[in-house]
């Protein structure tokens, strides 16, 4: 399989590197607006350059990832479903949810598959409590938890345009909640705080966050985010039934300690970064993909799934701003 990928930052070297892993993916052609870049990293990875997004959707390429700037995920991805090429893009969709919608709508009635990246539905462990809630074995649910914490805050020149709190973190704890549930969010209430970097506020963010998600069949989601945790990168899920309680990340390197007599302490060097926390997610989820390139499985993560992650972080922004309860139906255009 001959595979593309468009956009050679943080994330997407990251992606060059696993993708050139995959068993599937016999070749890889890469590109990025910076020439030199796309120059470099082809060189130190060993794979073909394409001098443009264009140019690689034209090298007869099965599939493309797209991990450039969120301003042209929607335009990259309506490339390549126009060229009949299936795409896999990160998350978000658009900068904005409305936009995201506006997406939606446009790729409404297309057969060319499109899988959205939200790692953490193959995760194994996060896997494993979806399935325990598909065979029964929770009963019915009430209650669904969602941690993630970074030990230390991006820069403030990425933060700027990132989206806010919810739509650039607390994005993957709603979908998560979302996909575990099987079930859509009726009403939000959020807040948050900054007890740390002054520029959080003044670029309109906050550094720590929480929120109450109120399924629509009255299940209750809790969702923690913080940008200082210096104890290192901690994301974990606990979900609660009338018959079983599970809970997804307490291994090894997570980083928490029991202060309890004989209690819980991390046998290894915790988690520092998403990329260590998640790098048998995104092998996975590469694999998965090339599985919907190859036609045998269905998009696992649609953009319809990502818009509704996306509904509920612009739910929970109007929320901590107006300092009320918001129904998703407010939001949703």
């Amino acid at each position: 399989m001959r595979l593309g990928l468009i956009g050679l930052g943080r994330i997407g070297r990251f992606h060059a590197g696993i993708l050139r892993g995959v068993p599937a993916v016999k070749s890889l052609v890469v590109t990025d607006l910076d020439a030199a870049l796309t120059a470099q990293v082809s060189s130190e990875l060993g794979v073909e350059a394409a001098a443009s997004p264009e140019a690689l959707l034209a090298a007869d390429v099965d599939g493309v990832v797209i991990a450039s700037s969120t301003a042209t995920h929607g335009p990259l991805v309506l490339a390549a479903v126009a060229a009949g090429i299936p795409a896999f893009c990160e998350k978000p969709l658009a900068t904005t949810a409305p936009g995201g919608a506006s997406l939606v709508r446009e790729l409404a009635g297309s057969d060319v598959p499109v899988q959205v990246g939200f790692q953490r539905r193959f995760d194994p462990g996060m896997a494993a409590v979806y399935d325990a809630v598909r065979r029964g074995e929770l009963g019915w649910l009430h209650t669904v938890r969602s941690t993630t914490l970074d030990p230390a805050p991006p820069p403030q020149a990425y933060i700027a345009v990132s989206g806010g709190m919810y739509r650039d973190c607390g994005v993957h704890d709603f979908d998560i909640l979302r996909w575990i549930t099987g079930r859509e969010v009726a009403e939000v209430y959020a807040t948050g705080s900054n007890k740390g970097a002054a520029w959080f506020t003044e670029v309109g963010d906050v550094d720590t966050s929480g929120a109450i998600l109120t399924f629509d069949d009255g299940t209750l989601g809790m969702v923690s985010n913080t940008r200082y945790n210096a104890r290192g990168y901690d994301v974990r899920l606990e979900v609660h039934g009338s018959a079983d309680s599970v809970a997804a990340g307490w291994e090894p390197r997570v980083p928490v300690r029991s202060v309890e007599p004989g209690g819980f302490a991390p046998a290894e060097q915790a988690h520092q970064f998403f990329m260590d926390r998640f790098a048998d997610a995104y092998r996975l989820e590469f694999e998965a993909f090339t599985e919907v390139v190859a036609g045998t499985r269905p998009s696992p993560c649609t953009v319809t799934d990502a818009l509704e992650a996306e509904w509920i972080a612009e739910a929970c922004d109007r929320s901590a701003r107006e300092h009320r309860p918001v129904a998703l139906a407010e939001v949703r255009v």
